[in-house]
C-alpha cells in the first residue's frame, strides 16, 4: 500500500509538470496560474504545493526532467586524450540533433527562452539560467584556451570573449531555427558555423583543406 501510495504520487508530480510544460509554452509563464496547472492535471491545487514551493520551484523541477542544449555542451573540455574542440563540438552535435528530435526538449527550450518573465517571484528562475550560461561559457573557455595552447596560436580577442561570442551563435542559431524549423537544418548548419568561428579565431581544423571551408561558409550564408 505504501509502495502505491508512493508511485502514486510520483504520477501526480509527472502529471503536474507535463500539464505545466504544456500550459507554459501556451501561455507563457506569468499567464500561467497555479490553479490552472492543477486544473489541467486533473489534481488540486494542494497537491502543487505538496510538490513544490511555488511557481519557480515547479519550473525549476520541469527544467530539470531535459537537459538544454548548451547546458549539454559542457564539462567536456578536460577529456585527456581529445582536442578540446573536438570534445565540444561533438557534444553541441548530440544536443543539437536532440533538439531538432525531441518535442519535449524543444518544448522546454522555448519556454525557457521566450515564454518567461524574470519577475520578482521567478528570482530563482532567473539565478538558474545565469549559473547554467555562465558554467557553460566557462568550459568554452577552457575548450578555446587549450585548443590554442595546442596548437600554438594566440587567440585574436580575448579568450573569454571568444567563449561568450561562441555560447552567443549557438543559442542564436538554436532561436532562429525555433522560429521556422524547416528553414535549415540545425544540426548540420550548427557544426558548419562552428566550424566558422574557429577559423575565424585562427584555428585550422579541415582535414580536407578548402573545400570544407566553403561548405561551411556556404551554409553559414544561408542561415544568416
Amino acid at each position: 500500500m505504501v509502495r502505491r501510495t508512493k508511485e502514486e504520487a510520483q504520477a501526480t508530480r509527472h502529471r503536474l509538470l507535463d500539464a505545466a510544460e504544456l500550459l507554459f509554452q501556451a501561455q507563457g509563464v506569468s499567464q500561467t496560474s497555479l490553479q490552472q496547472i492543477a486544473q489541467r492535471a486533473g489534481a488540486t491545487r494542494g497537491a502543487i504545493y505538496w510538490h513544490f514551493k511555488d511557481k519557480a520551484d515547479l519550473f525549476n523541477a520541469m527544467m530539470e526532467r531535459v537537459t538544454l542544449p548548451l547546458e549539454a555542451a559542457t564539462c567536456e573540455a578536460n577529456a585527456a586524450n581529445e582536442d578540446p574542440l573536438a570534445a565540444i563540438e561533438r557534444v553541441m552535435v548530440q544536443a543539437l540533433t536532440l533538439m531538432a528530435t525531441d518535442a519535449q526538449t524543444r518544448r522546454v527550450f522555448e519556454v525557457a527562452t521566450l515564454k518567461v518573465e524574470y519577475t520578482d517571484d521567478m528570482a530563482a528562475v532567473q539565478s538558474r539560467h545565469l549559473q547554467a550560461r555562465n558554467e557553460c561559457v566557462v568550459d568554452f573557455a577552457l575548450a578555446l584556451r587549450q585548443a590554442a595552447r595546442r596548437s600554438g596560436i594566440k587567440l585574436p580577442v580575448p579568450v573569454a570573449a571568444a567563449a561568450n561570442g561562441l555560447h552567443a551563435l549557438i543559442s542564436g542559431l538554436i532561436q532562429d531555427w525555433m522560429l521556422d524549423p524547416g528553414a535549415f537544418d540545425l544540426v548540420a548548419s550548427g557544426r558548419h558555423v562552428f566550424q566558422v568561428y574557429l577559423a575565424g579565431l585562427g584555428f585550422d581544423r579541415s582535414a580536407a583543406g578548402a573545400s570544407t571551408t566553403q561548405a561551411a561558409q556556404r551554409a553559414c550564408k544561408a542561415v544568416a
